[in-house]
């Protein structure tokens, strides 16, 4: 075998149909186009969703609902999980670095610590948002709360 006789599989390349090359070839005079018309005209595309005077899918399917643009997403964090993460790092001390360096979230993720789980250290949190519940439990232990 060698470059000079590869070939493609057999049936694998298809020769494309010869439009316009006269009436014996049976796609001659209107070249498979139809008679007059927009679709028979050079330069005509029919809009994305035209399903031929048919009501488009997009029309006929119910809309509802809205996606407000500027609602902020926060991360969850659960005090047992802030708990579990202070003891295995030996600190007293939580925030935005210290949740990058263990890859919980990424730079440009709030965090919101929310109050499920036991907690019983002293501990200073700061986050861009707490629950209640959990403002509640970090303080009662000792510890600070602090909003970036």
């Amino acid at each position: 075998m060698n470059l000079s006789n590869l070939r493609p599989a057999k049936g694998s390349v298809k020769s494309n149909k010869r439009k316009g090359r006269g009436y014996s070839s049976g796609m001659g005079g209107t070249s498979t186009r139809g008679h007059k018309g927009a679709g028979s005209r050079s330069g005509y595309s029919k809009k994305i969703g035209f399903e031929g005077g048919q009501m488009p899918l997009q029309r006929r399917v119910p809309k509802f609902g809205f996606k407000n643009p500027f609602r902020t997403e926060y991360v969850g964090m659960n005090l047992d999980r802030l708990q579990e993460l202070a003891q295995k790092n030996n600190v007293d001390t939580i925030n935005h670095e210290l949740l990058l360096k263990n890859r919980i979230i990424n730079k440009s993720e709030k965090i919101k610590i929310l109050g499920r789980g036991e907690f019983t250290m002293k501990l200073n949190v700061s986050a861009h948002a707490f629950s209640e519940k959990a403002k509640t439990a970090i303080e009662s232990n000792g510890g600070t709360t602090q909003i970036i």
